[in-house]
């Protein structure tokens, strides 16, 4: 099984089979939902103790934090951009 890897940032990748979905955080869902997933052990912060600017959701439910703009990671993600922080 071979699986391509996302860099969501300071070292943290992702595989990208599983994303659902990358969004900015500024919303009421997108809070509403962060909550929700911390409230049952589902979010993973990666953001190092930086500002969250993007959400990854995974087809497990998973919620990830990220302090690496949604733009950038929607571009690793589809293998435009450089795999750089």
């Amino acid at each position: 099984m071979n699986s391509k890897l996302t860099n969501i940032g300071f070292g943290n990748t992702v595989v990208s089979d599983r994303i659902v979905a990358i969004v900015s955080p500024g919303s009421a869902p997108m809070k509403r939902l962060k909550d929700e997933a911390k409230e049952v052990g589902r979010l993973v912060d990666v953001t190092q103790g930086r500002r969250t600017r993007s959400i990854i959701i995974t087809d497990s439910n998973h919620v990830i934090l990220s302090a690496v703009q949604a733009d950038t990671i929607a571009q690793r993600f589809s293998g435009d951009g450089q795999n750089k922080d």
